[in-house]
């Protein structure tokens, strides 16, 4: 074979390679990581309603109990409320779907994950089994992140009990389908469109002093895994005379 034509092949043949790999590369958000996990070993079935995601009450029944909390995952809040499919690795006990958990709380321990007894039972085929694994309180998993799902629900947001209407405004976003993470928010004068960008205090805490007047538009920024972004203006607006503790019901959800 003439050396030309042997080094268009190679050239050829290392360029499927190379778009092998990248394609491989592409579908890694679909891959499990290794890790370890723990459960609370005084843990109640649901989780705790003072986390540091700020969810409250929300946050020990959201997904029937079945919540975690995070470490590297918590991302300094931007974590909170994303979903993650989780899997113990021993074959006599684990079952092949493992559990679904919500995070919804910051901490540390030998894992990436710390979970209530009910969400880490059910990575166990068996009650049997489910005892022995809380039995052992440490053990090796895999994960990856899957879209939160909530039939019927739309975003809605809950106005933190702190909120001092009209000097200080604080809430909390619940409810997001999707593998999206909440970027940031802003808050718009309906009549004018004047809009303030909001601080994220903690967690899922969105806050800001002085809000603007009459009735409010909120404008969400979804970023995906790829950094891609996308604004999301929900269909109801926030009352002029909105409350602390109140919920609104945003109008809109995403995928």
């Amino acid at each position: 074979m003439p050396l030309s034509s042997f080094s268009s092949v190679s050239v050829f043949v290392i360029t499927l390679l190379l778009m092998q790999r990248v394609s491989e590369s592409a579908t890694c958000n679909d891959c499990f990581t290794r890790s370890r996990a723990a459960h609370y070993p005084n843990s109640e079935e649901q989780g705790t309603d003072h986390g540091a995601c700020g969810y409250g009450t929300f946050g020990a029944t959201i997904n029937g109990g079945d919540v975690a909390t995070a470490s590297e995952l918590y991302r300094d809040g931007l974590g909170c409320g994303a979903c993650y499919q989780i899997r113990c690795v021993d074959s006599e006990l684990c079952s092949e779907e493992g559990a679904m958990v919500v995070i919804t709380d910051q901490g540390s321990g030998p894992g990436d994950f710390i979970m209530t007894r009910r969400a880490y039972a059910r990575l166990a085929q068996t009650a049997d089994a489910a005892a022995s694994l809380l039995a052992l309180g440490v053990i090796d998993i895999e994960y990856k992140r899957i879209a939160c799902s909530y039939p019927y629900k739309n975003i809605t947001i809950k106005i933190d009990e702190a909120s001092n209407a009209p000097h200080y405004l604080a809430f909390v976003i619940r409810f997001q389908q999707g593998k999206n993470d909440i970027t940031a928010v802003q808050l718009c004068e309906t009549k004018n469109f004047v809009c303030k960008l909001l601080d994220r205090s903690y967690g899922t805490v969105w806050t800001t002093a002085s809000p603007p007047r009459g009735p409010l538009s909120l404008r969400m920024l979804l970023t995906n895994e790829d950094g891609d972004e996308q604004w999301i203006v929900p269909i109801n607006d926030i009352p002029r005379d909105w409350k602390a503790g109140d919920i609104y019901d945003t109008g809109v959800q995403v995928n």
